[in-house]
Formats: C-alpha cells, sequence, structure tokens
C-alpha cells in the first residue's frame, strides 16, 4: 500500500513538473513571437523608408527615372563604369538626394529625442521642444540677422548662433534643474519659462528688424530641409554615432523609471542622474538638427505616439520606431511640399503637421479605447 502512495505521489510531482515546463515554453514562445512582431514591424518601417527614399529622388520637375538615379549614385564611386549626363546628376546629387538624407536624419533624431523626452519627463505633451531649444535657436537667428553678430562669421553665421543659443538655452535649464532637483516637473517648468522669454526675445526683434530680416527670421522658423548639404553630413553624422548608441543604452532605465522614481531607486536606478544624461544627449542632438532645418516641431511630439500605438511601450524597440516613423513623416512630407503647387516650395514645417495631424487623429480614433500612455 505504502509504495502505491509513493508511486502516486511521485507521478503527480513528475505530472506537475512537466505541467509547469510546458507553462514556461507557452510563455517563452509567446514571448518570443511577441519580440518577432516588433523586429518584423521595424523592419518593414526601414524597408519603406529606403523605397521611399529612393521613389522620391525621382519626382520633380526634371523627369529621372530610378535607373538614372542609381546610375548617379554609382557614377560617383565608379566613373568609368557609369557615365551620366550633367544636368540630371547635379539635380540628383546637389539638391534632391542631400533633402531625402536630411528628412531621414532629422526625423530620425527628432523622433528619438521626442521618446527619450516623453519618457524622462512623463509627459505625452513633452516635446524636443519642450525645454526652449527651438526658441533659444530662433533667438539666435534673430540676433544674427538682425545685429550681424555671432560666434561664425560668413555662411555659418546663422547655423552657428542657432547652435549656440540652442545649447545654451539647454544648459541653463538642466544647470538650474540639477540645483533643485532634476524632478520632471521642475524641467517642464524651467523649459515653459525659458520658451516664453525667448520667444518674447525674438517677437521683439522682429519688431525692429527691416523686410529682409523679417524675411529672413520667418522663413527659418518654419523650418526647411534645402539648408542641408553634403557638407554639413560629416557633423551630423558625428552627432548621431555619439548620441544615438548613448541613449539607447538606457532604454532599460527608462523602461524601469515608469514605475516611479522611488521604485526605480530601489531597484538601483538613480532617475536624476538618467533623466540629466539623457535630456543633455537629447539637447546636444536637436541643437545640432534644428541649426541646420530650422523649426520642425511636430515631429518630435507625435511620431513617439505613433510608435507607441503600433510597438508598444518596451524603450528597447519604441526607440527606433519612433525614429524610424518620424524620419517617414518628414521625407513624405517635404517631398509634398516641394511638389505640391509647383514652382512654389512649401516650407517643411508647415507640411510635416498639414499632413501629420489627420494620420494622427485617424490613429487616435481607430484605437480610441485603447490607453498607450
Amino acid at each position: 500500500m505504502s509504495n502505491l502512495l509513493k508511486q502516486k505521489s511521485k507521478h503527480n510531482v513528475d505530472h506537475f513538473e512537466g505541467s509547469g515546463n510546458e507553462q514556461q515554453s507557452d510563455i517563452r514562445n509567446d514571448y518570443q513571437r511577441y519580440v518577432g512582431r516588433k523586429i518584423i514591424l521595424i523592419t518593414g518601417m526601414f524597408a519603406l523608408i529606403v523605397f521611399l527614399g529612393a521613389f522620391f529622388v525621382t519626382i520633380g520637375p526634371l523627369e529621372v527615372s530610378v535607373i538614372e538615379v542609381y546610375k548617379i549614385l554609382f557614377s560617383r564611386y565608379f566613373p568609368d563604369l557609369f557615365v551620366t549626363s550633367g544636368l540630371p546628376s547635379q539635380v540628383v546629387w546637389n539638391i534632391r538626394l542631400p533633402r531625402i538624407v536630411a528628412g531621414i536624419m532629422a526625423g530620425f533624431g527628432l523622433g528619438i529625442c521626442g521618446c527619450v523626452m516623453q519618457s524622462v519627463l512623463k509627459n505625452p505633451l513633452a516635446s524636443p521642444f519642450t525645454l526652449g531649444i527651438s526658441s533659444g535657436a530662433s533667438f539666435g537667428v534673430a540676433v544674427a540677422a538682425v545685429l550681424g553678430v555671432g560666434v561664425i562669421s560668413g555662411p555659418y553665421l546663422l547655423v552657428g548662433n542657432a547652435f549656440l543659443f540652442a545649447m545654451l538655452c539647454s544648459l541653463f535649464i538642466i544647470a538650474l534643474a540639477s540645483l533643485k532637483g532634476a524632478t520632471s516637473e521642475t524641467l517642464i517648468l524651467a523649459g515653459i519659462a525659458i520658451n516664453y522669454l525667448f520667444s518674447s526675445l525674438t517677437d521683439l526683434f522682429q519688431y525692429f528688424a527691416t523686410d529682409e530680416q523679417l524675411r529672413l527670421m520667418v522663413s527659418w522658423g518654419m523650418g526647411d530641409l534645402s539648408a542641408f548639404s553634403w557638407s554639413n553630413f560629416l557633423l551630423l553624422l558625428c552627432v548621431f554615432a555619439i548620441c544615438t548608441p548613448l541613449l539607447y543604452m538606457k532604454a532599460n532605465d527608462l523602461n524601469i523609471m515608469v514605475i516611479g522614481d522611488e521604485n526605480a531607486k530601489s531597484l538601483g536606478i538613480d532617475a536624476n542622474k538618467v533623466r540629466m544624461f539623457c535630456m543633455l544627449l537629447a539637447s546636444l542632438l536637436i541643437a545640432t538638427i534644428v541649426c541646420f532645418t530650422g523649426t520642425i516641431a511636430f515631429i518630435g511630439l507625435v511620431a513617439p505616439h505613433m510608435a507607441r500605438m503600433v510597438i508598444g511601450s518596451d524603450h528597447k524597440y519604441l526607440f527606433p520606431a519612433s525614429g524610424l516613423l518620424g524620419a517617414l513623416v518628414l521625407i513624405c512630407a517635404d517631398v509634398t511640399g516641394m511638389n505640391l503647387i509647383r514652382p512654389t516650395i512649401i516650407p517643411t514645417g508647415i507640411m510635416t503637421s498639414l499632413l501629420g495631424v489627420p494620420f494622427f487623429m485617424y490613429l487616435i480614433l481607430k484605437r480610441k479605447r485603447k490607453e498607450f500612455w
């Protein structure tokens, strides 16, 4: 009798362990499928950007086929094998392709920085310009346009001033927050105050500006990718190579900070240090983008929300998805603005809002019962 009880008990234990292993295996498989879907979506976004980028180069007053575009690209590196005519080569290489590259890089950077700021500030309305970076850059342009004063003279007068004042504005807010405690509320309030201050100073310069100076400030404030050229590519690429990996390394920390600063601290994460580190890197990246493209404010606000609706809230996948969606929206808006009412070119900053807001509202209404924040 005792032997039968032992055998039955052993059978129950083996059955329990077997069912437990099966449950663990099912959970592991579900998680792998969950991650696989995210990777497929991100890969699809990347492939769509590559496809649309190659297609958009062919659109314009001068008709250029896809085959001619690839010949022009390869002729730069293999001139003996690929021969191209002068005008299409100049248009594609010096006008259209730099705009596409600038749109991809600027949209990607603004999307990532918007995702970072919404996470560290715990505010769904945060964007790369919450800290007054846009208003600081605009004030730098106003100073250069009206007074002709800048850290760099010549053709880079506006660019140098925009970058300098954008970074000074960010560093001032970060320093103020570090003295009073780098909480999300302190950063937001300081950013709003600085934003209003520099906006008022910019309006004051516009009031005293001549027609030519006013036109320059207004056109820069609308955002435009035409100022980007291949001479700026290496600088922007270096900033991306430094800031993007360092921000991505903080993805797990940001996931933990969602549960609150005190809970994150109990798990060994200093939320204030992470917040300051991420804000400093994001400010550097945004200032570099803004000084070459002007004010394009919509991408950093909405791209992270679009990504959150599609990919979820895990920052390991939310970061690249936000950047890719930002790049996708920006290049689509730019090519539409260039070709909608030829020969007039609508500024990129205007088109991003005109195209992005309806699509964003469609996503909200379509999935209104699900919370994403």
